[in-house]
């Protein structure tokens, strides 16, 4: 399953900002992998935090033999040991664990993010150990599928939106023009500026 969007989303943001226009004519339609189960991809972004898509690649693949379907009580029955020779490190264990017995316990209702807000989603999670507003957005973009995120705190995002603009660095400033010249479709320009980060 990959990210939902397509001409409406293309026209509008080609309209706002001819540079990115160019640059998605140039690319193209961006197959970008979903996680629909909210738990799985609370997981797959802590499991991400701080490396490179290769790495997560090689330790998410590793965690699904470990543990087959990615449930709070496979995860818990899995225990830390399991866990870390997966290729995670001892902080990021601890995290998943948390995020489990709080989801396992009723402490963290995830279903119930589907009904709120962006922002009322990264306030639940951000409660949660080890989880910060990056992975909380990764979580909006990737599994809730939400069209307007933008993250800040992502070096992706910041290197793309430097090459494709031909800047040294961005400020706070800078990147705030351009995340409101994307919305209310900033998740589709993310896409686009991983891609072009990575290229």
């Amino acid at each position: 399953m990959y990210f939902n969007y397509g001409k409406a989303e293309i026209d509008y943001l080609s309209s706002r900002d001819p540079v990115l226009g160019a640059a998605i004519a140039r690319i193209g339609h961006i197959d970008r992998e979903v996680f629909p189960d909210l738990f799985e991809a609370l997981i797959n972004s802590i499991a991400g935090q701080q490396i490179s898509g290769k790495a997560l690649a090689t330790v998410w693949a590793r965690l699904c033999a470990a543990v087959g379907a990615v449930t709070p009580e496979n995860l818990l029955a899995a225990g830390e040991e399991r866990l870390r020779a997966c290729g995670l490190s001892g902080r990021k264990v601890h995290y998943m664990l948390s995020a489990a017995r709080a989801v396992a316990d009723g402490a963290l209702d995830i279903h119930s993010l589907v009904e709120k807000d962006d922002e009322e989603v990264i306030r639940a999670l951000t409660a949660l150990p080890g989880v910060g507003r990056w992975t909380a957005e990764m979580l909006l973009t990737f599994s809730l599928q939400r069209p307007d995120v933008l993250a800040y705190d992502d070096l992706g995002i910041r290197k793309g939106l430097c090459r494709l603009y031909g800047l040294d660095s961005l400020t706070k400033q800078q990147f705030a023009v351009y995340r409101a010249r994307y919305a209310p479709h900033a998740t589709v320009a993310a896409l686009y500026l991983w891609h072009i980060a990575a290229e």
